[in-house]
């Protein structure tokens, strides 16, 4: 799987004086004699998914050598009785026992130390072997050196010690290709505790702190290889413990359910540790391990605690494990119907999401993006996170109210938010001078980075802000409440903008607004220079990072602010649901108020429905030729890629600014709370207009469904009222949606922003959720040809295992919208690239199938949706979730050259420097810190592509979420 088309979020943060995105620069070089080409080097590495009558094969092919490879042919054989059924990521074909591979269009060239991935299915019968050899272009390839299997096989996962109690630490790792395992380090989370050099690797770790600690092994071999075990969470507590093995267990009408117990440490007389019911449903009772007794001698070993529910009830209780001197264990227990297993799938894998140990979430209680700390996404680190992590987790908790009738977590959800990604007015200070009248000062987006900084042009007029006004009215203040979108939890880079403070530096702790994109559409995370969402000149040179991105006479210490609408629109979606499920439980009094938040961020998400300059909608080319808008015609009545905000930071200073975005991209609708905001009484806006607003968008974002659905069904990227940016004149013929132009890669170029198939889960999720509430035919017709052709192209294995679709290519382009008669679309066209077996995608599709099924009766998408979950829950399980392996080849770019203009010079609050010989890795020097740089170093040297195993907190989430829509719809 390639992970670049998992950037789907890379947000672009877009302030009054900035607009663009970016492209490294390349070093040519000329020689006076031309060198003579080196013989071509290659390894494939090669592996299966097998269910006995048939495979998946994924081959990796690395170039080892010095030149690139320009066009290749991938050649082996097998020496049983497989067939060819099917390949991605390349044409293949079959004569005999010979399998021949030869490249597609878009991965002809393999750059030196680069790797691409191809895949092809199979059927057979009898003996599997793997085949015996590879050859590209004729040439022999090596054997790949495989890194070291490396488990770490204590602590257990979610044990509790004692502070001041050593912590047992043991790990084994096997070696491959004859190599020899030659130390073990030992990791908590990137800090380094020790190493081991001999059999048996142990380590007693010392000084552990109170709190939540992600333990990892990492193996090193004679050839050079290393590899990280899985993480392992353990608690460190104060003081004894009492420790159950769960925080959650779902127990079946007239069943019985039970958990683990034990103590932290080793007591010095016997402790009796009682159980019961201290508040809720009492229907659930403990019939077994009420009192039980730990000894010296088996205070480690666990005893079990049962809990029985009675016939007809439904709903949670708390049960505390309480012992003289220790601290209690407490475990929700939720009575749940006997039919509904999904729903016990999802307190499932709730308790390991939630679980403290497990490791996804900071000490605020913050979720990180992932457990793991080495990923790059659009999030370039782990332990940052996005408004849409914090919108996931409202959904989560939103769906855990439903089930258990416990609102407190939702509601504790939403005051989590609030008070770490929502601005508090110390973080915007000078709203007050806002000038609706002139909401910004116009600069042009560029192509390039290398064409930045873009210069501020006070000579084009911009339009007014027509709902400043209404919201201050509203809601009694000029501070904007929506998420930003991109925050360091762990402050990693050291900026120190917590909520309420400005640069307070590396020593500060817990979470850090940044900033990353700003620089084109054809800027990706590899070459971004972080900053902050307070800039105060104490970082970065000398007007602190303003001068890499515009151009101005004089710069002002400033904060800016960028919201990513679809984060805010999945909040308002939760609060729906939590809303309609509390009501059905007689418990609507207790969201009232969480609910009534997010109608105001609903409210103020309109800003993502206005052109970026409040310029007019419709044909709108040339800065200065292109009318500023008055009131509601500067609105697409879209869902866009983003709204930003600032002003300055000195309270004296006088000014603020605010943009809206002039991209809409189709993975961004959201229909369902376009409908809760104007339609559902209980999250009407309080604005004069924002409920019409929002009926209006409604009905727009249902026909730029119509207008973007190709000829196969999938959904297409978008549309622009500026074109590249500065209101350019289009290509000639570019077809129209109420004047905007049709643009197949809105917002991002690389990787191009409509290719990812998770753009498609989403948003159709959001239309499946709609239309099972209303019945929509719009709707209806949308998803009646989208789930025929994601169907198609969907593969369920005998063994459960599954292929969905992940990378799209596109051709041609819709018709020109007409409303009363919309076209046929008969020349844009979608065809699927590659395949992937990602769980937290297939989750997503599997919601949209689950919601369609149920209010259509479609009996096809009611089977795939239980295929694809009983899969996953079948294959993927481990003890932290449910999650694959990946092979992340896009992180040669590690060493990505980031450019940065010869006159600028600065550095990064640790030091690192920023200037024109900058990389993507020099800027994060933090990351050699890390327990799997290795895997990179090792990747960079020429070894094969790494492959990583990532528990992200959105996919663990949205697998949760889909059990539990199941349960409710389905079961």
């Amino acid at each position: 799987m390639d992970p670049s088309r998992r950037r789907r979020g890379a947000r672009r943060l877009w302030t009054a004086a900035l607009a663009a995105l970016a492209l490294p620069f390349a070093m040519l070089s000329t020689s006076a004699t031309p060198a003579q080409a080196a013989a071509l080097q290659c390894s494939v590495d090669y592996k299966t998914n097998d269910w006995g009558s048939g495979f998946t094969a994924d081959l990796t092919l690395t170039n080892r050598g010095t030149d690139p490879i320009s066009g290749w042919a991938l050649t082996y054989s097998y020496a049983g009785n497989q067939k060819l059924t099917n390949g991605w990521n390349g044409s293949w074909s079959q004569s005999g026992q010979q399998i021949t591979v030869n490249n597609a269009s878009y991965n002809a060239t393999i750059a030196a130390g680069a790797a691409v991935g191809t895949g092809a299915q199979f059927t057979y019968s009898g003996t599997n072997a793997a085949p015996a050899s590879f050859a590209v272009n004729g040439t022999t390839c090596a054997g790949a050196h495989q890194p070291p299997v490396t488990v770490l096989t204590s602590p257990a996962a979610g044990a509790v010690y004692t502070q001041g109690n050593a912590v047992p630490l043991a790990a084994t790792a096997a070696a491959a290709d004859g190599a020899t395992i030659s130390k073990i380090e030992f990791y908590d989370d990137t800090t380094l505790l020790g190493t081991d050099t001999s059999s048996p690797y142990t380590l007693s770790a010392t000084g552990l702190s109170v709190g939540s600690h992600s333990l990892v092994a990492k193996a090193y071999d004679s050839l050079g290889a290393s590899a990280s075990s899985t993480p392992v969470g353990i608690t460190v507590a104060s003081g004894p413990a009492v420790v159950a093995s769960t925080n959650q267990l779902a127990v079946q009408q007239g069943k019985t359910g039970s958990y683990a117990l034990k103590l932290s440490t080793q007591p010095s007389a016997s402790v009796t540790v009682t159980t019961a019911r201290t508040t809720g449903n009492t229907g659930l009772t403990v019939t077994g391990g009420a009192s039980l007794t730990f000894t010296p001698s088996n205070w480690s070993v666990a005893q079990n605690v049962t809990i029985t529910a009675n016939a007809s009830g439904t709903g949670a209780a708390t049960f505390e494990s309480t012992a003289t001197g220790h601290a209690k264990a407490s475990v929700t227990a939720t009575e749940i119907a006997g039919t509904k297993a999904y729903d016990a799938r999802f307190l499932d894998l709730y308790g390991k999401i939630t679980n403290p140990a497990n490791g996804y979430f900071s000490p605020e209680g913050i979720p990180y993006h992932s457990v793991e700390t080495l990923i790059v996404e659009a999030p370039d680190q782990g332990h940052e996170t996005t408004s849409e992590a914090y919108s996931y987790l409202l959904w989560l908790q939103a769906m855990y109210g439903k089930i258990t009738g416990d609102w407190t977590k939702f509601n504790g959800a939403w005051d989590i938010m609030e008070k770490y990604m929502i601005p508090t007015h110390t973080d915007q200070p000078t709203n007050s001078f806002y000038n609706a009248s002139k909401p910004a000062t116009y600069a042009p987006e560029l192509d390039t980075p290398n064409e930045y900084p873009a210069k501020l042009d006070t000579g084009v007029s911009v339009g007014s802000d027509p709902i400043a006004g209404e919201l201050k009215t509203a809601y009694g203040t000029d501070d904007v409440y929506g998420m930003h979108w991109l925050q360091d939890v762990d402050n990693t880079y050291g900026y120190g903008n917590a909520p309420g403070k400005c640069e307070a530096g590396p020593t500060d702790t817990g979470p850090s607004y940044i900033n990353t994109f700003q620089r084109g559409a054809q800027e990706s995370v590899w070459e971004t220079v972080p900053q902050p969402t307070c800039d105060a000149f104490k970082y970065g040179g000398t007007n602190g990072y303003l001068d890499l991105f515009t151009g101005d006479a004089s710069y002002a210490k400033q904060w800016k602010f960028t919201n990513a609408p679809d984060a805010d629109a999945r909040a308002v979606q939760a609060a729906y649901w939590a809303d309609v499920w509390a009501e059905a439980q007689g418990k609507g009094s207790e969201v009232s108020a969480t609910v009534g938040k997010a109608a105001k961020m609903g409210d103020y998400l309109r800003y993502s429905m206005y052109d970026k300059y409040f310029k007019k909608v419709g044909n709108c080319v040339g800065p200065t030729a292109c009318a500023a808008g008055t009131g509601k015609d500067a609105s697409h009545y879209l869902m866009s890629w983003y709204y930003a905000w600032g002003g300055a930071t000195d309270t004296s200073a006088g000014w603020a600014w605010r943009i809206g975005s002039s991209h809409t991209h189709g993975g961004y609708q959201n229909p369902l709370a376009a409908y809760a905001l104007s339609s559902y009484a209980d999250l009407k806006p309080k604005s004069a207009t924002g409920q019409a607003d929002w009926a209006k968008s409604l009905g727009r974002q249902l026909e730029f469904y119509r207008w973007l659905q190709s000829s196969e069904g999938g959904i297409a990227g978008g549309a622009t009222n500026s074109w590249a940016g500065r209101y350019a004149t289009p290509p000639t013929g570019t077809s129209t949606f109420y004047g905007m132009y049709y643009d197949a890669a809105p917002v991002y170029h690389d990787p191009p922003s409509n290719q990812w198939f998770g753009f498609q889960a989403w948003s159709m999720e959001r239309v499946a959720e709609y239309y099972q509430q209303t019945g929509n035919a719009s709707a209806k017709a949308v998803l009646d040809k989208w789930v025929d052709w994601a169907l198609s192209k969907t593969t369920i294995n005998p063994d459960g295992s599954f292929l969905i679709p992940s990378t799209l290519q596109w051709s041609g382009q819709p018709d020109t919208w007409n409303a009363s008669s919309p076209g046929a679309n008969t020349g844009l066209h979608v065809t699927v690239a590659d395949y992937t077996n990602d769980v937290g995608v297939a989750a997503a599709y599997a919601k949209t199938l689950t919601y369609y099924a149920a209010r259509s009766g479609d009996t096809e998408a009611k089977t795939t949706a239980k295929a694809l979950l009983d899969g996953m829950w079948a294959n993927n399980q481990d003890a932290l979730g449910i999650a694959v392996p990946e092979t992340r080849a896009d992180y040669s770019r590690f060493d990505d050259g980031v450019y940065v203009p010869s006159t600028f010079s600065g550095k990064m609050p640790n030091g690192d420097p920023i200037n024109s010989s900058s990389t993507f890795a020099s800027l994060r020097s933090f990351y050699k810190n890390d327990p799997a740089w290795s895997k990179i170093e090792s990747y960079l040297a020429g070894g094969a592509a790494p492959v990583f195993t990532y528990h992200r907190f959105w996919a663990q989430a949205d697998i949760a979420l889909a059990m539990g829509s199941y349960a409710e719809l389905l079961e």
